[in-house]
């Protein structure tokens, strides 16, 4: 008898206000629950997809979708298994109410054990929930968890869409709740990849797993020391060193010099094969946090659109490459140089159009200002010894400004007689070519004659503009057997005027940002985040888990 008193009282708890809802229909008690009063009044403050739920119902007359007069269907369970698997996405479960969920089928189970028939209130409230988490979670793998918008400022890109509402109708006609589900979730392999690794960090999470990496002098091939039998212990975790005995596990010897230059490569690090500070902090990374880290990074891909496209160039910001694909296999890979954490490389998608060979530098105001008009005023001279022209602002001419003609002394930001600008050649800070696709933040990819930056493994050094480091490499593969020869792509490059050359066919151009990937072999790689757009999105992803659980734990 106790039972069924505990009973009652867990669906009054459960139900809330609801729970003294008048008897009536399905129908009746969830017309009850979402319209036509506000959630909050209806104890269903919880709701996410608050819209979508009512457009849900109202098109099915308030219809029950999950449950008849007196049970769950089947349907329901099934949907409760791709919740309780949410995390196998990189989502987390609790976003669509798997505590209450799992809470009201263990009182249906207590239910049917003691010959009880559950009731309509608890019906209509577990119908409603079940929508609302199956909404919220079909909206989640189409678009992402959050709207990217918000964390990069005027963020271009093609997401997918659906209308949720009626998909959730279409899979309950069909039966199919986890294979729709399923196929939900981005396609592209970077994503596939990224979950694949994210069961294995998983595994070894729970198998093995491993804590900080103790600091240290820096050790080189050959040393011996303490630290090196626990560093051979983390390279085998990772699959890297294959073994090694206990009479050579205090020496830093050739097979382990290998593999730990294969480990540092993979997280962006010089692979020198020498364990120094950097390769000791990553070392010590747990594994918890690389699992955090490909969450962040499956929320990323989640935002793109259902293609890249068969052909493109990729820039991974925080990589600091270029790749061109084909047919989802780089064919071309190089090193760039990205804006720094002040003047941050933007994210965004563009189409690549025209390449600009030998072109002008037009000197930015703000750098004008801070950086050239001192130089100027010192000694106007040292503009025609540095091969900068002044163009008058005029629109009848672009002729040369006469500098000797001006009184530099009275000149300033605000007065400057025309648009400053250096004047094609090795020296110009753009190099011999551009490669253009028109945006709003006026980004493109250029040379630069800067090329011993290339060598550096963090290469955050531009102001926001793409440098690479094989302008002729990239040039040839547009251009060349499209009416242009490698001899003249060479000549253009070498002009003293500024030649624009037009693509056959624009070619889409994504710059993007992952911290977390798997190569086209199969490799998981890691990066730093440059410009803490990591930390970002995990503080929003922990924001919006906050204010949907109702409360600020973990903030």
């Amino acid at each position: 008898m106790s039972r069924i008193v505990c009973l009652i009282i867990l669906v009054m708890l459960l139900a809330g206000p609801s729970w003294a809802l008048e008897q009536g229909s399905g129908r009746e008690l969830i017309r009850a629950l979402i319209l036509p009063q506000p959630p909050a009044s209806s104890g269903m403050a919880d709701l996410r997809m608050t819209e979508s739920v009512a457009a849900f119902y109202q098109a099915r007359n308030t219809e029950p979708a999950w449950t008849d007069a007196s049970s769950v269907r089947r349907q329901a369970r099934e949907f409760l298994e791709v919740i309780r698997g949410a995390a196998d996405e990189g989502l987390c479960p609790e976003d669509y109410h798997l505590f209450e969920l799992e809470s009201l089928f263990r009182y249906e189970e207590d239910c049917r054990r003691h010959g009880l028939t559950p009731g309509g209130e608890w019906l209509a409230r577990l119908d409603v929930l079940l929508s609302d988490a199956f909404l919220l979670y079909a909206t989640h793998q189409i678009q992402g968890r959050l709207d990217p918008a918000t964390l990069h400022n005027g963020w271009k890109a093609s997401p997918r869409k659906a209308d949720v509402s009626k998909l959730l109708q279409y899979a309950l006609t069909v039966d199919r709740i986890g294979p729709i589900l399923a196929d939900l979730a981005p396609a592209a392999p970077g994503y596939v990849q990224l979950r694949e690794a994210l069961e294995e960090l998983r595994r070894l999470a729970s198998t093995e797993g491993w804590g900080p990496f103790p600091a240290g002098r820096t050790l080189r091939p050959g040393d011996v020391h303490p630290h090196v039998r626990l560093l051979k212990q983390r390279l085998m975790a990772r699959g890297d060193l294959a073994d090694f005995t206990e009479e050579d596990a205090f020496i830093l010897d050739r097979d382990t010099v290998r593999a730990l230059r294969r480990w540092q490569a993979r997280q962006g690090l010089t692979a020198d094969g020498v364990l120094g500070p950097r390769t000791r902090a990553e070392l010590g990374v747990p594994v918890a946090g690389r699992i955090r880290q490909v969450e962040r990074n499956m929320e990323r891909w989640r935002w793109l659109p259902k293609s890249l496209g068969e052909r493109y160039i990729l820039v991974n910001i925080a990589d600091f490459a270029l790749q061109v694909v084909e047919g989802g296999v780089p064919v071309m890979t190089m090193p760039v140089i990205v804006g720094t954490a002040y003047r941050k490389t933007p994210v965004f998608s563009g189409r690549m159009t025209y390449l600009e060979f030998a072109p002008y530098w037009y000197v930015p105001p703000t750098i004008l200002r801070e950086d050239k008009l001192p130089l100027i005023k010192a000694d106007p001279a040292w503009m025609e010894r540095n091969h900068y022209e002044v163009i008058p602002l005029s629109r009848e001419t672009v002729k040369q400004l006469e500098i000797s003609e001006v009184d530099w002394k009275d000149i300033h930001a605000d007065n400057f007689p025309g648009i400053l600008r250096m004047k094609p050649g090795p020296w110009n800070p753009l190099g011999r070519v551009k490669f253009m696709f028109p945006n709003r933040y006026a980004v493109y990819l250029h040379d630069t004659p800067d090329r011993h930056l290339f060598t550096r493994s963090e290469r955050s050094f531009s102001s926001g503009c793409i440098r690479i480091e094989r302008p002729l490499d990239l040039a040839q593969y547009l251009l060349e057997g499209k009416g242009r020869n490698c001899d003249e792509i060479i000549d253009l490059l070498q002009g003293d005027h500024p030649v624009r050359v037009n693509l056959p066919e624009a070619i889409p151009v994504h710059l993007l940002y992952f911290t977390a990937w798997v190569d086209h072999t199969g490799t998981l790689h890691f990066r730093k985040d440059p410009y803490w757009r990591d930390l970002g999105l995990e503080d929003a992803l922990q924001a919006g888990y906050a204010a949907a659980n109702g409360s600020t734990a973990g903030l």
